[in-house]
């Protein structure tokens, strides 16, 4: 975890020890779901059918991926090109390109934990 730059011991502890086993999420989706850090829409056919449970997850991962996501945006290159690309797309909005490099980055730290192998971030932002 201390490999992703942006998460630093404090951070790297919070989420290892309140992710607990990776085992238990069978696929990525479900441990992103998990850290809040995708939407909850009900879409059918294109057309928005209520939104779903929004407190569902946990609060301390989702919090802290945003915060990694913060000084991610900041400090790595990589994460800065892909955050300017979504702020080109979401008409400015930065928390909407927050949320998408927090995501990428659980998505990373999901296959640092399960597979043991350190952080490259062209492969989680290239």
């Amino acid at each position: 975890m201390l490999t992703v730059q942006g998460i630093g011991t404090i951070l790297a502890q919070t989420i290892t020890l309140e992710t607990g086993t990776i085992s238990r999420f069978p696929t990525v989706g479900h441990y992103a779901s998990y850290c809040r850090c995708v939407e909850s829409t009900k879409i059918s056919n294109g057309k928005r059918k209520g939104q779903g449970n929004v407190k569902n997850g946990h609060p301390y991962l989702g919090g802290a991926y945003m915060e990694a996501a913060q000084y991610a945006r900041r400090f790595q290159p990589e994460a800065q090109r892909f955050s300017q690309r979504k702020l080109a797309k979401s008409n400015k909005n930065t928390i909407l390109a927050r949320k998408a490099v927090a995501h990428k980055l659980a998505r990373a730290c999901y296959y640092i934990m399960r597979d043991l192998v350190p952080f490259d971030a062209m492969k989680a932002f290239g």
